[in-house]
């Protein structure tokens, strides 16, 4: 309950892709609205991406929109985010959980579940 593993972080140059996984449980898959937050260093963490439990429906960060892309696979109970083109400053450890009330909320709450996994991007 309330538990997830991400996964796939690394270190890549800019322009270069990383997937992360969220893996959990299928009825979390299906009882959550589930996202994606990151934390860089002397930085307030910030929501990045979420899914939507209803309909699938995605919210993604301006600072991520056109290079990231989430979704979830119920026969995998996992959670991906495909990170393409990826900058310096998208450096940061990113963490997987519950968004609540839901994605598009004024001020939605990513809850971070797992202990996460870094991103570093530099040459």
């Amino acid at each position: 309950q309330f538990q997830v593993v991400e996964s796939g972080g690394g270190l890549v140059q800019p322009g270069g892709s990383l997937r992360l996984s969220c893996a959990t449980s299928e009825s979390t898959l299906r009882h959550y609205n589930m996202g994606w937050s990151r934390q860089a260093p002397g930085k307030e963490r910030e929501g990045v991406s979420c899914i939507s439990a209803n309909d699938g429906h995605t919210y993604y960060a301006d600072s991520v929109k056109g290079r990231f892309t989430i979704s979830k696979d119920y026969a995998r109970n996992t959670v991906y985010l495909q990170m393409n083109n990826l900058k310096p400053e998208d450096t940061a450890i990113y963490y997987c959980g519950a968004v609540t009330p839901f994605c598009y909320a004024d001020y939605p709450l990513y809850h971070p579940w797992g202990q996460g996994t870094q991103v570093t991007v530099s040459s």
